[in-house]
């Protein structure tokens, strides 16, 4: 059991049926009246984000979130396959599961599959990956107004706005968690 009180960033529990992580919490001790904890939390399984205010005291069950280290294999269809690489075992995710920000996963990437009382919820991709643009159009020189982008097509058929200067063929790092261009790789 975990109290209110002893909230901390990350942490998961269950409440009404329902698995969620502490966003944001701030212990708030009014003037006048009872002190309370003020959260931001998330709902693991649906992704909603919502504030709540609890009493100090009040006690929640701690949820165990499983993140499992998998490697993705392949897709079929709706279907994603991941192997764990210490048992070999193929794991089928539908494709919900899998969040935007899997648009940036190639075969052979190393995943954490996020699961809870064996039913996976999410997958998340490693936080930067380097892949490969195969298609841009080509930047032009004197076309240099401050931060200008244009768009490219990654090799997983994800599209991104990167720099000028950056050609087809080019390797670049990705931060998956904002889908956005970090540098060439």
């Amino acid at each position: 059991m975990i109290t209110a009180g002893d909230f901390r960033n990350g942490m998961t529990f269950e409440e009404d049926g329902n698995v969620l992580q502490i966003v944001e919490f701030q212990h708030v001790k009014p003037g006048k009246g009872a002190a309370f904890v003020r959260t931001k939390v998330k709902n693991v399984i649906t992704g909603s984000v919502v504030e709540k205010s609890y009493n100090p005291s009040a006690k929640f069950p701690t949820a165990f979130v499983e993140r499992r280290d998998m490697e993705y294999s392949y897709s079929d269809g709706e279907l994603y396959y991941f192997m764990d690489p210490e048992s070999y075992e193929q794991v089928p995710i539908s494709a919900n599961e899998l969040g935007d920000s899997f648009k940036f996963v190639k075969e052979q990437m190393i995943c954490k599959v996020c699961s809870y009382k064996g039913k996976v919820f999410a997958v998340e991709p490693p936080n930067f990956v380097e892949l490969q643009v195969t298609q841009t159009d080509p930047g032009f020189k004197g076309d240099t107004a401050t931060n200008a982008t244009k768009p490219a097509t990654l090799e997983t058929g994800a599209e991104i706005k990167v720099p000028l200067f950056i050609n087809e063929g080019d390797m670049i790092r990705i931060d998956t968690r904002t889908g956005e261009y970090m540098e060439r790789a």
